[in-house]
């Protein structure tokens, strides 16, 4: 074991050192780079990235599948997605060689107990964000001691100061895209060859689940589809600490 890692599991209660450490450290490094540094902090088993499979996930992937093509991938399956990005999951898992994607459901009881009529995405978003994403994205991470996500600063909004490593909850959660630019994911995708998700051409910008996703127009935030009409931004895993 490193003397990261070991400082890291002799500090279980408190991960803020640590990620104050790692963040001094990782300001300016490459993605692949901060990528590595996790997984050398952690272990491949203690480690896992989240990914929605969405407009901008392939650049995430094809950088993490470079460094370790087997750390785990959390997928949410949250019961509401489209076809399409389903397929979109499956077609990046070919084509990048990802050998531990995790496609994880909402509980069953959950869904009878509190989305009984398949309507609260109406009349709760927050609720039914909580169901379908928040607390499966908990139960998958109860064996991980950090996670890996795709967020970045030029999306806006509470993600525009994001730090390169930060705490969540007992865990350390990783931006290695916080500082990178638009033209620099295009760049990822033109020199991989990586393919478009399916609902981008007709203008989705950022899909999310099927209700709450729609097109957006020239000019408007790449977000400005999501939760349209609503004050809602985030569906809440960033925004909570995952017990």
């Amino acid at each position: 074991m490193n003397a990261m890692a070991t400082q890291f599991a002799s500090q279980s209660t408190s991960v803020l050192p640590i990620a104050d450490e790692l963040d001094r450290a990782l300001r300016d490094a490459t993605p692949a780079e901060i990528i590595a540094a996790a997984l050398k902090t952690v272990g491949r088993d203690h480690l896992a990235v989240v990914s929605s499979f969405g407009t901008e996930s392939a650049a995430l992937l094809k950088v993490m599948a470079d460094v370790d093509p087997a750390i785990p991938v959390i997928f949410l399956d949250t019961g509401w997605l489209f076809e399409e990005t389903l397929a979109y999951r499956d077609t990046l898992i070919a084509k990048l060689g990802l050998r531990d994607v995790r496609s994880i459901k909402p509980l069953e009881e959950d869904l009878k107990r509190d989305d009984p009529d398949q309507e609260l995405w109406f009349s709760n978003p927050d609720a039914c964000c909580r169901i379908r994403k928040v607390e499966p994205l908990a139960r998958a991470l109860r064996p991980f001691s950090a996670w890996v996500n795709g967020r970045k600063r030029f999306q806006g909004g509470v993600r525009a100061d994001i730090p390169v490593v930060e705490v969540d909850g007992a865990r350390l959660k990783f931006n290695p895209f916080a500082n990178v630019s638009r033209e620099e994911i295009k760049d990822i995708y033109a020199r991989a060859k990586l393919p478009q998700h399916p609902l981008q051409a007709s203008g989705f910008m950022s899909v999310g689940c099927m209700p709450c996703t729609s097109r957006t127009t020239e000019g408007e935030d790449e977000r400005a589809g999501r939760w349209r009409g609503r004050a809602k931004t985030e569906c809440g895993i960033h925004t909570m600490k995952i017990s």
